[in-house]
């Protein structure tokens, strides 16, 4: 559906003029009346530049009138795109955050016919596979819901002709087998009618999206289509995420409500303990749904590598001064590429430069720390073990700006920049909110000492079981791994694309494993230079990596490697 905004010449809106525009500009991304639109068409500089109606621009998606041939950040125009990041870059990215990038290609590339490529028809095609698998798992629920209901009207007929026949000593198990079928019926009713409300949902945003597909392919321009399809990729592939993650689970089973009388009625009232029983009967569902793709079109879609693919390549090592003996409990690496060292020994934060200098400490501790992480806004978050405290430092002022107190020890710690977990040896952990400090304990993360966040999920480690864990967020078990690779693991982190990097300390090496759990590699040896490794942490934005490692020369030290990867 077009626009109905009206939109004003920017030319003549500058001067105070109120001029209804006729022409809007694709690459100085303005609006022109009819009279500006001339001298924009005469100039030597805008001559050539691709413009359209004012009417064929309103006909544009909302979301794609938004998109910006020219980088939020530093008002430049994008001139090239970022495989590793999968973003757009203009030229002045290259010295920021893409500095050390080596995956970057000219724009005009990546756009090359874009609406006229095989990738098109395969969005369209997805966005009607999702929507059909929409209408057929919503059918199938419905489905679902009106034969529990009849299953649950036999149900109760049965139970109330049993009634008839006894007397009133058994109002009570009457009404105890009721309550039961009631609540087991409204589980199993209000499980799907949950997941078909959100199928619903997902309808009405596919079906937007198609009927604004052919307006899309026919207005938009590259940049925009480009732009647009990736946002459609998401919205499609979130809605089959979520179709296919309730087939594979238990949701489209069918579980029914089955009665049995209870054989007790026949025989003596002081021999029934109980009216029956209600079981959901479960057999396999008969719902088929499209397959969808599992490889997306070039370019569109980030290919993320296989595990056999992952080999860092170091960049520079840390170096201290002689007199500063480290006992590398933990190491970060900082949004600006500087690093952090926990040297527990001498109870210290110490912060290197991008190069790998030693610059100062921040700050010196009471208690003996044990792990740290980068919470947020140059604030390191440090666990003091045994005095059940988390210490929030920041860096810039060399200071402890808050101290936070759980009801465990504190061992591990990790932060997604929202929320800050806390592990503990014990059977608890606790999460704590950010924004208002609020606390909340979290059962079953017993034993991780090290732990890392990714995603909502929570991985941690048990050196005493040479065991790598991954939770979801409230504490339930996802997947558990072992391998003799993995010997006495202590730090772990985890890299962009969802792979666990794992120290195993008594066999000196840097374990990946694969983000389901059920495969590893060895990455880094003692071949390599790594000796004795106990701390790790990645930048997934930047891909870098830092590794502790004990150093022998002369004299035995700790350092830190940091890697590309």
């Amino acid at each position: 559906m077009a626009s109905s905004v009206k939109h004003l010449c920017t030319i003549c809106h500058d001067d105070g003029i109120s001029q209804s525009a006729v022409t809007w500009c694709t690459e100085c991304e303005v609006f022109f009346c009819g009279d500006c639109e001339k001298h924009h068409r005469k100039s030597r500089l805008s001559k050539n530049h691709n413009t359209m109606s004012d009417e064929d621009y309103k006909k544009l998606p909302t979301f794609m009138q938004e998109i910006s041939s020219q980088c939020r950040d530093h008002k430049k125009k994008f001139e090239l795109y970022c495989s590793f990041h999968a973003c757009l870059c203009c030229v002045q990215c290259i010295t920021g955050k893409h500095q050390k990038c080596q995956d970057l290609k000219p724009l005009s590339d990546i756009l090359q016919q874009v609406k006229s490529s095989a990738s098109v028809q395969l969005f369209e095609k997805d966005l009607k596979n999702v929507r059909e698998n929409l209408d057929t798992a919503i059918k199938y629920l419905k489905t679902r819901i009106s034969t529990i209901n009849t299953q649950k009207t036999k149900a109760v007929e049965d139970i109330r002709y049993v009634r008839k026949s006894i007397n009133d000593y058994l109002n009570k198990l009457e009404q105890d087998i009721l309550n039961d079928l009631d609540s087991k019926h409204s589980k199993l009713k209000l499980n799907m009618a949950t997941h078909m409300q959100k199928l619903e949902q997902g309808a009405i945003q596919i079906d937007q999206m198609q009927s604004q597909f052919t307006k899309m392919t026919q207005y938009a321009t590259e940049l925009q289509m480009y732009v647009g399809l990736r946002e459609i990729e998401k919205t499609t592939s979130q809605t089959a995420k979520y179709i296919e993650d309730l087939e594979s689970g238990d949701n489209f089973i069918e579980k029914n409500l089955e009665f049995t009388i209870s054989s007790a009625l026949q025989s003596i009232i002081q021999d029934v303990k109980s009216f029956g029983d209600i079981n959901i009967n479960t057999t396999s569902s008969t719902l088929r749904l499209k397959t969808g793709r599992k490889v997306q079109a070039q370019h569109l879609v980030q290919k993320v590598p296989g595990i056999e693919q992952i080999k860092p390549s170091l960049l520079t090592r840390l170096t201290s001064p002689i007199d500063i003996k480290l006992n590398i409990w933990a190491c970060l690496i900082l949004p600006d590429g500087k690093s952090i060292i926990l040297d527990r020994n001498k109870k210290q934060l110490l912060l290197f430069s991008t190069d790998g200098i030693f610059v100062r400490k921040v700050v010196t501790f009471t208690k003996y720390p044990w792990d740290a992480c980068f919470a947020r806004n140059y604030t390191v978050a440090v666990t003091l073990g045994l005095a059940n405290q988390t210490a929030l430092v920041d860096v810039n002022k060399s200071k402890i700006i808050q101290k936070i107190k759980v009801s465990h020890n504190c061992y591990g710690v990790a932060s997604d920049g929202k929320t800050l977990v806390i592990s503990s040896d014990g059977g608890q952990g606790t999460t704590v909110n950010l924004n208002d400090m609020s606390h909340t304990i979290v059962e079953g993360m017993g034993g991780m000492y090290y732990i890392s966040l990714f995603q909502g999920n929570i991985y941690g480690n048990n050196y005493d079981k040479n065991e790598v864990y991954c939770y979801k967020g409230t504490g339930e078990p996802l997947w558990t791994y072992q391998h003799q690779d993995i010997d006495y693991p202590v730090g772990i982190t985890l890299d962009m694309n969802g792979f666990v990097y794992i120290v195993s300390r008594e066999n000196s090496s840097i374990v990946v494993v694969s983000p389901d759990g059920k495969h590893s590699k060895t990455i880094l040896s003692e071949a390599d230079g790594i000796k004795s490794p106990h701390a790790i942490d990645i930048d997934r934005e930047a891909g870098m990596m830092i590794v502790s490692s004990d150093i022998s020369d002369d004299k035995s030290y700790e350092t830190a490697f940091v890697y590309k990867i």
